[in-house]
């Protein structure tokens, strides 16, 4: 696999996906997960697979939180060797830096004692300064990945 350089060489990248052998994605496959695919998987579900590799060397993977609660039980079940997630409310301490990337633009906010500041205003709120990014009602902590 080359190195991608811009977001041309991704769209390339994938739009020659179907193109490629069942050969050429098992072994992408192979070299991700570090053996052989389930038997029977479907060349679509390797070529989802393909590309979502693609797209997490471009962009990054998913975030923390994100992971988490991917490995929280379903439908009541208990988890097996699965850390407790506990729901203590979180406090940010000032001096905290938040940085998050919004349609290509990465906004820093800094948490004082009893506000946040970002480009040079300031909000009471993490959700004043979710919609003054965004221009739409967003939970704050949420938006940050908090």
């Amino acid at each position: 696999m080359r190195h991608l350089r811009g977001k041309e060489s991704l769209a390339e990248e994938l739009a020659g996906l179907p193109g490629l052998p069942r050969k050429a994605l098992v072994e992408r496959w192979e070299k991700t997960y570090g053996g052989l695919p389930p038997k029977g998987i479907s060349r679509r579900l390797l070529e989802y697979s393909a590309a979502y590799q693609l797209q997490v060397k471009a962009f990054g993977g998913l975030k923390p939180n994100v992971r988490r609660k991917l490995r929280l039980p379903v439908n009541g079940e208990k988890a097996i060797n699965t850390p407790s997630l506990s729901r203590k409310s979180k406090t940010l301490q000032s001096g905290t830096r938040l940085v998050r990337e919004w349609h290509g633009r990465t906004y820093s906010v800094e948490v004082t004692e009893d506000e946040f500041r970002c480009d040079g205003e300031t909000y009471k709120s993490l959700s004043q300064v979710a919609r003054a990014i965004t221009g739409a009602r967003w939970s704050g902590p949420r938006f940050f990945g908090l």
